[in-house]
Order: C-alpha cells, then structure tokens, then sequence
C-alpha cells in the first residue's frame, strides 16, 4: 500500500509497437469503464509507452479513449477513472502496424527495465508485460531467448526462471521451455524437473494462496515410454525426481501419461501439471481456452504476468486484437500481489 493507503497500480510494458499491444491496452481501459471499472472488473494499470503514439493508434482504430500522459504512478492511479495514463517512453521512429522497426527496440527495452524499477520501489504492484518480437529486438542488441529470461536477469535469478501458464481449472508448467524437442530431451534432468518442482509449488502455497499444492509430473514418452519399451526417461530421469520432490514433502504424482492427463476428471487431480516440452504444456492449455490464457513467470522477487500470446503483426492496427488475454493476465496479477501484500 501507498502512504496514502492504496494499492499502488500495475505497471504494463509497450511490448513491440508495430504489434497489437498498444491495441489491446487501449480496449482494456475501454471495457474497465464504467459499471465494469466499478465492479473492479480490471484493476488500475499505467502504461509505459509512447503517448503520441496511442493517441494516433486510438484515433486510427475509432477507440474513445483518452491518453494522459503522467509523471508517476500514483498520478496514474489518480487518473485511471477518467483516462489512459501513461508514463512517457517516446519511440526513435515512427511505427508501421505489422513492420517492427529494430529502431524502436531500446524503447521496448526501456518499458521492461522501467516497471521492474518501478515494482521494486513499490509504486507498482506488479509487472504486466505486452508481448515483444524477439527478432527486432535481436537486431537491436538483446541478448536473451525472451521475457522470461531477461526478467530473471533483472531479478539477479542465479537460477532458471519458470514460466506457468494458466487458464480457468488448468496450470501448466513447461520444464524445458523454448528449445527444439530434439534439445529438449538431452535437458530433462532430474535436477531440472526438481527445481521446477520446487518453485512451482512455492508458488501457488505464496500466490495462489493452495496450501498444499498438488502437482501431476508428465511423462515424456508415449505410453510413459511402457516400461522402458519406449523410452527409459520416465524410469531413469522422471521418477527419481517425482521421488525427491515427495521427499521434500510436495504432494507429486508421476510420470503420467500426457495423454490421459489434460481431461477435465484428471485436471480435478492437481493445481499444475509439470510437463517436459513447451508444446506437451501449451497445446492442451490453449484447446481448453485460447483466449484468456496468462504467462506467468514464478521465482521472482515480484510479480509478472502476461498474455499468453504473440505480437499478432498479421492483424495489427487492424482493431480486430482482442483483449480477453491482456485483462486475465491484469486481473491475475493484481490477485497475486494482494496475496503477496497479505
């Protein structure tokens, strides 16, 4: 809480301009509006963007929304009922919607540093980040595969960060995450598995407010790799460190069968499924509800959501953008940094 006794706001990234989160969080102050805004429906956020930018974008897309641009958090918050607030980061080039301009990276860049500054001081409850395009940002310099990453980077993790994606009655945590299924075996260690594990059940204990978690571990192999007839991963690799994390005291159960683990009897099961590659963990989550699924990285010292999709440059400026995903991962955010508060 402030000094003034309210909850500091949200702070969300720009993501990459010539994408759709611009966009999006134009249409997600718009549906906070009114008997929505009054009903909480989204929590108070301040973007942290180009304000000139959004007011041409909002023009372009026929969006009522008024900008403001504000020196801080707070005047954010103050303002939020009445307009968009937003804290400056002008761009270095002018955006075409759907053409990233490398140009522009170190405004993105910036927008990140900035609200992990700004959580970390307490004038923001927690970060929401705007999907970026990595491969812009790669001609600008950046050197980490993602958000993730270079979030764990500004945390000083020495550890691996771990992503969890969640949607209505699932959660889903890719032990290796974005790499070829071809790399991915070779880094399925009982190590790895084990402080996903740990880390995830911390996390729904602290954020989640589950006392004790529940975890599914899935297999690799078809079948849990029929006894070694498949494959010995689950029987060399899997299962000894199902076997830790139970003696660690974390209710987990495994290896499963990622066939028969993602039906809604067995997700009554468990509070995350720990899966072995990014698709075994996305593609049952994004079937159940592609629209209002959150990423959400679990480890860091705050709190940080996002939604759980790409830049979209095929229909950016377009108004087609949807905000389902952006308000889920808002409002889960705001859930965890009131637990976190608590």
């Amino acid at each position: 809480m402030t000094e003034s006794g309210v909850r500091p706001p949200l702070a969300l990234t720009m993501g990459e301009p010539a994408g759709i989160g611009g966009e999006i969080a134009l249409k997600a102050w718009s549906i906070a509006r009114g008997a929505a805004r009054a009903n909480g429906a989204v929590p108070p956020f301040v973007l942290l963007d180009d304000p000139a930018r959004l007011e041409a974008l909002a023009a372009r897309l026929g969006l009522p929304v008024p900008v403001k641009a504000v020196g801080s958090m707070a005047e954010g918050a103050s303002l939020f009922g009445v307009a968009l607030p937003v804290l400056p980061l002008p761009l270095a080039a002018p955006v075409t919607p759907g053409r990233p301009d490398p140009a522009n990276g170190t405004a993105v860049i910036a927008s990140i540093d900035r609200a992990v500054e700004l959580v970390r001081r307490g004038e923001a409850s927690a970060v929401v980040t705007n999907p970026i395009q990595k491969s812009a940002l790669y001609a600008a310099g950046f050197r980490h595969p993602g958000h993730t990453e270079y979030l764990a980077h500004l945390a000083g993790l020495t550890e691996e960060p771990v992503m969890m994606l969640a949607a209505q009655d699932l959660r889903v945590v890719p032990v290796t995450i974005h790499v070829s299924v071809r790399d991915a075996v070779p880094l399925l260690t009982r190590e790895a598995i084990l402080h996903a594990g740990r880390v995830t059940a911390a996390a729904l204990a602290r954020d989640f407010g589950i006392a004790r978690p529940r975890l599914a571990v899935a297999a690799l192999n078809p079948h849990a790799g029929e006894g070694g007839a498949m494959g010995r991963e689950e029987i060399d690799v899997i299962a000894p460190a199902v076997a830790d994390l139970r003696a660690e005291g974390i209710d987990a159960v495994g290896p499963r069968p990622a066939d028969t683990l993602f039906h809604a009897a067995a997700r009554r099961g468990y509070d995350a499924a720990l899966c072995m590659y990014h698709d075994q963990a996305l593609i049952p989550l994004k079937t159940i509800d592609f629209d209002t699924g959150v990423n959400i990285t679990l480890g860091l010292p705050f709190v940080r959501t996002s939604p759980d999709h790409g830049t979209a440059l095929d229909i950016a400026g377009t108004g087609k953008a949807g905000a389902s995903s952006l308000i889920a991962a808002l409002r889960t955010a705001e859930a965890m940094a009131a637990r976190r508060r608590a």
